[in-house]
Order: structure tokens, then C-alpha cells, then sequence
């Protein structure tokens, strides 16, 4: 069979090929990847693969005459009679030589730097020749791993669909798209994608977009996951030192000058490499840039290189963006590989008739049957020719799907994954049936052993059946329930559920539940269960207030329009305070004794919080995210949050028909809630928050409005922008109009990394502030100093923080020490 696909794929090959093909070397006889190649006055062109090897497509036979445009080396022409195709057309070119001393320099400058200072002058202008244009785009994408382990963390992680082969490598991804593109400055963008393909699916859909390709050197900063400085920012000579390297004449007479970019600081947020710069009109001839992961606080990638070709173009008098290439390299958990993007751009349009509709919320579209073209199409219009590495992909994954995919093989998989293993006792068990796309998990026991005053050592198993009727969870129904016990209240307490989402567009999702639990005073939870249990087993300190809610619940959220969701839910409930029944700790302290469960009246064992009650609750949310814009995939919907505008959240919460009639209230609330990067200065966000309550006077304490404290010394989100680090839990809560805010700002790396020795260490200096204003209360502040991307090597998961408070009068101090881990493996 894979003789036969292989014979097949290449006489298709042999059929399409209408082009002129060859192969572009150097003086060594060395492939040369990405080399321009394109028709004298044409739009038409192509760029060498990873081998040298290209194909240019052609209408009809004829002369033409073929240029050859590499950075760093001498461009070529070649005028050719073609008389038949394929015709053979081959290259070599020559590295550049031209003699520093041909240029007239400034005495006693680096000459470098007036080439700089130039092409910052006039960087606006040249951004500006493309503010706005219609262009052809393609994209390749290509994930490769060298070296893979079979578990990590103990967990068999298998041949990623067939991917990597007996010596655990392969290609695990392989994508392309041809789409048409629509931009206008500065973030109107329009893709639809033409074609696309993935390796291995026939119904796959490519994630490679031109958007996120759209990278600009012209920009000051580079978003890749923090603001990289360009060589040609306004503020470029603060991060970089340059060097005339080299100079040389393009085939159209114009002077490029090399120019070697070095950073004064490693750790900065900065490229390292080369940049062409032509001159007179100071625009950009090329970039081989690279940067490192750490600089880029993404510890597991090792490096990124960005290497760009432009070709001048006579009739709009700039040069144009005709290639880029991504290449890139990971190693994390033993996971060692490496991958590229390639985009190619051709048949710009800089005279486009935009007009009111042209742009919208929506970024990008599929045309129907996108995902269908055969290889003859991809043969005609695939502007760089697959390696041999990428073509074998394509015929191995081809022959793996029709295998993989039928149900024999997947039946045959299922029942070796199936088999029930003793190990499965203390770490869960899942059963699948792939063919019929469902599955039965049972969860695993020995993660969901906790500890805590009421209950005393408790754990909890779930077991749950869902079925997708699609693939990937975009539309499943799912049924569920869960048991927990407690050694000391000697309690079983159960309940179960039932959810559905009907679609991925508006994403609608209903949920049924109903049964008995423990829940936090505080539902939003703020106390980590891990957490709770070493502060009481070694601290002997019970932070932990909890209730038992017995319920019946229904709820439902949708998006009705773009960037509008709603929620809405409501419940029945019989709410019933609990007690400490064990005072269990491994190392018990004559100065310290365990509260009540009261946070009322914490010396007082024999009190509640509250008394037990019926009640009935609803709730009404929205969700509004200003200027959202999405991706419109044929499998759904995908909505992009922009930093541009905050998101603004308003709600109800009501209580009905309670049993003690003074308990029955209604709570409006809103926030709005926002991050952005400040150009090289980091990233600052905010959330603020504000509130109050309709004849809330007399209401059961479970329906305050309770803050998220903190008094652990532990920090388990990834940024504090939602709750206190020295507030007590339940100190403030209150039943009258409030307020808080929190505002946090991530330098990035932009103070730390121009001291000397501590830009070694690659942490981040980020400052806090919050507050909160209540009416009973004298407004409680806390400000903090820290340091985040705290670690070693790529673990990096840690943060520590100074936070000094005042609380009526009272101030307190300490360290903070984050644990962002515990999200990372999505520990309670």
C-alpha cells in the first residue's frame, strides 16, 4: 500500500509539473533554503525549501528572465528559452565581497550607527508605505521531534499519531494554507484561507494564520510573549551596539548595507544577528535575527530565528515582504525538537478600494471545501517545494490515517489502553471507545485525599461518561457524579450531574446538578484544598470554613452576540453549618490551637455562621469584551481577547423564598477588568471590582460578599489581580456597597536586566497595589514589590513578593512565596 501511495503521489508529481525547477546552490555546492526567485517584472515567484530546491510556476512557454536574490550573497539573473516543462534551471550563487572601503565613511564614527540612526528617522515613513495592501499568502508548518521520552511524569505520552517512529522522532505536525489576506493599519486584518491541509487529516484544518506572521521590524517591539526590541526601535541604541559588517549592490544597483546586531545586555528582550539595510531610503533588505527563550521568559524554547527577504519593486517604489521563516528549537521534561513557519507573500495590491464593511469583528474564514483539495492542487499552487523529509510525512500519514481510522485498529488500540492495571487503583482509570467517540473515566483516588477540621481526612472519586459527537468536545453530552467521605464527621456525601454544549459557534452549554457537598463560605474558593492541608497538619491552622449545601441546580450560558455571553442559573438549597470534629495535627503547638468553623466568632466551637435555612437563588450574568474578534473555523468559533479594550462583567444574584425570611436579598455587581503591554516597559493590568446589596441588612452570612484573602504566605495564581495576599479570609466581608481594586505591573525584564549580575538570573520586577472600601471599614491598602519568572535553568514556575499592608490602623508586612506549579499541574 505505501509502494503503491508512493508511485502514485510521484507521477501526480511528475503530471502537475508545469514549472520551471531546479536547485540553488553556493560556491560549496551547499543547498541554499529560502532563496528569492521570482520572474523580472512579474508578481510571479517562488523560494528555494530546506534543500535548495524550488519550483516557479508558469503560464506558457517562452523566454523569461529568472532572478536569484539571497541576503548576503550576489544576486543573479538568468534569461532562459523555455521550450518544454519541466525545464531544469539551476543556481549558484556567490557570497558577497564588496570591500568595506568602497564606502565613504564618517571619520571617527561607526559607520553602522549612521545607518541606524537613519532607518529609525525614517522608520514611520517606511511603515507607512504599507499601511494598506491585499496580498496572496502562504504558510508551512512544521513540529519535529529529535528525542522523546514514553512517559513524562509517569505518564505514557505515545507516538503522537504516528509521528515518531521506532528511535522516538518524527514529525509530529505538518500544515499549509493559501489564503488571500486584507490589511490596513494598524490592526485591520482580513485572511480567508483558500486551502489547507494537514498531514495525517483529511478534515483537518491548518492553525497557521497569516496574522500571526504578520511580524514587522518596523514596529518598535515584537510581541513574543513579552515586547522584543526591534534593531530600528526609537530607542534602539538603549539595548543594541552595531557593526558594518559588509556592503554590496542588489541587481537593481541599489546599495545594501550588512549590518551585524549585538546586544549590550544577553537577558534583555532583544535579537541578536544580522540586518540589511539599503540605503538612501534606509528600508529593510533582510533580517537573520535570532533571540533566546529566556530572554523571552518562555523557558522551554532554546531559540528563535526570524530571517525575512524583501524584493524591491519598481512600480510601488518599496521593497516588498516576499518571504519569512520561522525556525525554532524546544527541549522540556526530556521533549527535545525543533520546527518552522514559512510564509511566502506575493501579488501585492497597495491600491485597495477598502471600504466601511471590508473589516470587522471576524479575522479569518475558510472557503467551503478548504480542507478538500487533492495534490494536484497543491502541486500548482505550492510556491516552495516540500523537502523530501515533508513529502515522506505526507504519504506515511496519509497511510497511517486509513489505517488509524478504522475501527479494527481503533478497537484493537482501545482494548490494550483499556486493560484494567493495579496501578489504575491509586491513579484512576479511563476506558475509550474511540470509534463511537466516547469515554468513562474514573478519577484518581490518591490525588483527592485532603484533610480539614470538619471532615477530617476526606477523599473524594468521580466517576463520569461522556460522548462526543464530534471530535475534540466541540459538541459532547457528558454525565458525572462524585462521592465524598470524611474519617471524622463519618459522612458520605454524593451528587452527580449532567452537561451539555450543543455547538461551538455561540458555544451553548447547559448543566444539571444536583445532590449533597461541602462548599468554602467563600465560593469563590480562595483557599487551594493542598494548601489548606499542610497548613493544618504542620501549622496546626484551619483555615478552611466550609458549609454542606444539599441542592438542586440548573444552569445555562450562551453568547448571544460577538463579545456578549450570557449566564444564568438558579438553585434550590438547604444550607446547614458544620463543626470541627477532630483537631488532628502532625506537630501540635501549645501557642497555637485550631479555630471554630465559624469565622464570626473563632474561639467559639459551639457557634454558626449561620442558621440552617431553605432558600432559593438565581442568577443572572453577562460578559462583555470590547472590540472581540474572532476566527471563524469550519468547526466553530474562536474569539480573541484585545489588549485594547477591557472586558466589563455585570451580574445578579438574588435569594428567594428562604425559610428565614430576613435571609432573602438581591446583590448587583459589576467589573471591568483589563491587561496591556506598554511598550518595552512591560505589561500592567487591572480588575476592579464594586457592588452592593438590596435589603441585604439581616441576610445569612453565605451570601456577603467575601474578598479573596489570603493568609498562608502562599501565592497559587499566576498574577494577583484578583485577591489580597495579607487579608485575613473573611475579615471585610460585608452586605452593604463596596469596592476593591487591583493593580499589578510585569516589567518584563525592563529595570532587572540592566543591572549587572542580577540580569543573570532572568527574573521579572513586578509592583502591586490594591484596595478595598466598604462601609463599615476604614479602606484596607496593600502594596507589593516581587519578583516573578522566579527559578532555575527552564523551571520557572515560582514567585516572591514583599507585601506590606494597613488594615484599620494596623500594618503588617511579609513575603510572599508563589507557587504557580500548583496550576501548572492543576493541583487544588
Amino acid at each position: 500500500m505505501k509502494l503503491y501511495t508512493s508511485f502514485l503521489f510521484l507521477l501526480l508529481y511528475t503530471v502537475a509539473s508545469s514549472q520551471i525547477i531546479g536547485k540553488v546552490t553556493d560556491a560549496r555546492s551547499e543547498p541554499l533554503p529560502f532563496v528569492n526567485i521570482y520572474i523580472d517584472n512579474s508578481s510571479t515567484g517562488t523560494t528555494t525549501n530546506k534543500d535548495g530546491n524550488y519550483e516557479l510556476n508558469i503560464d506558457a512557454l517562452g523566454t523569461y528572465t529568472i532572478s536569484f536574490q539571497f541576503i548576503g550573497y550576489t544576486p543573479e539573473k538568468k534569461t532562459v528559452q523555455v521550450s518544454k516543462l519541466p525545464y531544469i534551471l539551476n543556481a549558484t550563487l556567490q557570497e558577497e565581497t564588496t570591500s568595506l572601503d568602497e564606502v565613504v565613511l564618517n571619520s571617527g564614527e561607526n559607520p553602522a550607527y549612521r545607518i541606524i540612526r537613519e532607518a529609525i528617522a525614517n522608520r514611520k515613513t517606511n511603515l507607512a508605505k504599507t499601511n494598506e495592501f491585499t496580498a496572496d499568502f502562504y504558510s508551512r508548518g512544521l513540529w519535529r521531534i529529535e528525542d522523546a521520552p514514553e512517559k513524562i511524569l509517569g505518564q505514557e505520552i505515545g507516538d503522537f499519531n504516528g509521528g515518531l517512529d521506532s528511535t522516538r522522532q518524527g514529525v509530529i505536525y505538518l500544515s499549509e494554507t493559501i489564503s488571500e489576506i486584507k490589511y490596513k493599519a494598524p490592526d485591520n486584518f482580513k485572511e480567508n484561507i483558500v486551502a489547507s491541509i494537514v498531514s495525517g487529516d483529511d478534515n483537518g484544518f491548518s492553525l497557521n494564520t497569516a496574522q500571526e506572521s504578520n511580524i514587522s521590524f518596523y514596529n518598535n517591539t515584537i510581541n513574543l510573549n513579552t515586547q522584543v526590541i526591534s534593531p530600528i526601535a526609537d530607542y534602539a541604541f538603549n539595548y543594541y551596539d552595531y557593526k558594518l559588517v559588509g556592503v554590496f549592490y542588489d541587481d537593481l544597483g541599489h546599495l545594501i548595507n550588512k549590518i551585524e546586531v549585538i546586544p549590550k545586555r544577553q537577558n534583555d528582550p532583544v535579537f541578536s544577528g544580522l540586518i540589511y539595510i539599503s540605503e538612501d531610503t534606509y528600508e529593510i533588505y533582510g533580517t537573520a535575527l535570532n533571540i533566546t527563550g529566556k530572554a523571552i521568559q518562555i523557558p522551554f524554547i532554546e531559540t528563535l530565528v526570524f530571517t525575512q527577504n524583501f524584493k524591491y519593486s519598481t512600480i510601488d517604489s518599496l521593497w516588498l515582504r516576499t518571504s519569512q521563516v520561522v525556525d525554532f528549537s524546544f527541549a522540556f521534561f526530556g521533549v527535545k525538537g525543533n520546527g518552522r513557519f514559512t510564509a511566502v507573500y506575493s501579488n501585492y495590491d497597495f491600491s485597495p478600494q477598502f471600504d466601511s464593511k471590508t473589516f470587522g469583528s471576524e479575522i479569518l474564514t475558510y472557503e467551503s471545501e478548504a480542507n478538500k483539495k487533492d495534490s494536484i492542487f497543491w502541486k500548482g499552487v505550492r510556491p516552495v517545494p516540500l523537502t523530501d523529509e515533508e513529502l515522506t510525512d505526507y504519504i506515511k500519514k496519509d497511510s497511517i490515517q486509513e489505517i488509524r481510522g478504522s475501527k479494527t485498529y481503533l478497537d484493537s488500540v482501545d482494548r490494550a489502553e483499556n486493560r484494567f492495571k493495579v496501578s489504575d487503583v491509586l491513579f484512576g482509570y479511563h476506558y475509550k471507545n474511540s470509534f463511537k467517540k466516547y469515554d468513562f473515566d474514573i478519577s484518581a483516588p490518591i490525588t483527592n485525599i485532603h484533610y480539614n477540621t470538619v471532615q477530617g481526612w476526606n477523599g473524594s472519586l468521580t466517576a463520569s461518561f461522556q460522548k462526543n459527537q464530534e471530535e475534540f468536545n466541540r459538541k459532547y453530552w457528558r454525565l458525572y457524579t462524585t462521592g465524598n467521605y470524611g474519617t471524622s464527621d463519618e459522612k458520605l456525601r454524593l451528587k452527580a450531574g449532567y452537561q451539555q454544549k450543543f455547538n461551538n459557534t455561540s458555544r451553548p452549554i447547559l448543566s444539571l446538578e444536583a445532590g449533597t457537598e461541602t462548599q468554602q463560605i467563600n465560593s469563590e474558593e480562595p483557599i487551594k484544598l493542598i494548601v489548606n492541608d499542610v497548613a493544618s497538619l504542620f501549622f496546626e491552622r484551619n483555615y478552611l470554613k466550609t458549609y454542606e449545601r444539599q441542592y438542586a441546580q440548573i444552569g445555562y450560558s450562551q453568547e448571544l452576540i460577538n463579545g456578549l455571553r450570557f449566564y444564568g442559573g438558579a438553585s434550590y438549597e438547604r444550607r446547614i453549618p458544620l463543626f470541627n470534629t477532630t483537631d488532628q495535627t502532625f506537630y501540635p503547638r501549645e501557642d497555637e490551637q485550631f479555630t471554630s468553623n465559624n469565622p464570626l466568632q473563632p474561639l467559639n466551637e459551639d457557634s454558626a455562621p449561620f442558621v440552617e435555612h431553605n432558600i432559593v437563588k438565581a442568577s443572572l450574568n453577562a460578559q462583555l469584551v470590547f472590540g472581540q474578534k474572532y476566527y471563524s473555523y469550519p468547526d466553530g468559533k474562536y474569539n480573541t481577547r484585545p489588549d485594547k479594550y477591557p472586558v466589563l462583567f455585570l451580574g445578579y444574584e438574588g435569594g428567594y423564598g428562604a425559610t428565614v425570611s430576613d435571609y432573602n436579598f438581591h446583590h448587583l455587581k459589576a467589573r471591568l477588568a483589563q491587561a496591556f503591554n506598554i511598550g518595552n516597559k512591560g505589561r500592567f493590568g487591572y480588575n476592579l471590582r464594586t457592588g452592593t446589596f438590596l435589603n441585604g441588612e439581616a441576610i445569612s452570612y453565605l451570601d456577603f460578599k467575601h474578598f479573596n484573602g489570603n493568609q498562608t504566605r502562599i501565592g497559587t495564581s499566576n498574577t494577583y489581580l484578583n485577591n489580597f495576599n495579607l487579608l485575613p479570609y473573611y475579615a471585610l466581608s460585608t452586605n452593604d456597597t463596596y469596592f476593591e481594586g487591583h493593580l499589578e505591573h510585569d516589567f518584563k525584564g525592563y529595570i532587572l536586566n540592566k543591572i549587572p549580575l542580577v540580569n543573570t538570573l532572568g527574573f521579572s520586577l513586578v509592583l502591586g497595589a490594591h484596595t478595598l472600601n466598604t462601609t463599615q471599614n476604614k479602606p484596607y491598602t496593600e502594596y507589593s514589590v516581587g519578583f516573578d519568572n522566579v527559578g532555575f535553568g527552564k523551571f520557572r514556575f515560582f514567585r516572591v513578593d514583599y507585601v506590606t499592608s494597613n488594615i484599620n490602623g494596623n500594618k503588617e508586612s511579609a513575603f510572599i512565596f508563589g507557587l504557580k506549579v500548583l496550576n501548572l499541574l492543576g493541583i487544588d
